[in-house]
């Protein structure tokens, strides 16, 4: 008769959890096992913590934002004395704290004479001094 060999003692609930060998060492993770949660041996495993979760957050929906406004670069010529006009009113808003720049200066501009009627805006034409058109010669 063949003679069996004794059972190894079974081990204790603590040491139940396999522990972290070498460095860059893997365990496999069970279905659903989140990132740092102690490993489970069963539906019920012996010193498990109830894992309490927050309620789901409700997106509130957003209003629909403006559409953004499209940028167009362009260049233009002006006259020494326009040009020093807009550095003189860039100086003036300076004095009341308001750094502007020479983009802002002309947008202004423009909604002022928007704001206009006709005989205003031509009249605010006509006494600009015309110029010819194209780039100007370097040596002007």
């Amino acid at each position: 008769m063949p003679t069996r060999t004794p059972a190894k003692p079974s081990r204790s609930p603590s040491a139940a959890a396999p522990q972290a060998s070498a460095k860059g060492s893997r365990q496999r993770a069970t279905p659903g096992a989140r990132k740092g949660a102690a490993p489970a041996t069963g539906s019920a495993a012996v010193g498990a913590k109830a894992v309490v979760r927050a309620p789901k957050k409700v997106k509130t929906p957003e209003p629909p934002k403006a559409p953004k406004a499209k940028l167009v670069r362009d260049s233009f010529t002006m006259p020494q004395a326009d040009f020093a006009l807009v550095a003189a009113l860039k100086e003036r808003a300076l004095n009341f704290k308001r750094p502007t720049k020479k983009s802002e200066l002309l947008r202004a501009g423009l909604q002022a004479l928007a704001g206009l009627d006709d005989k205003a805006l031509q009249a605010a034409l006509d006494a600009l001094t015309p110029l010819k058109p194209g780039r100007p010669k370097k040596g002007d």
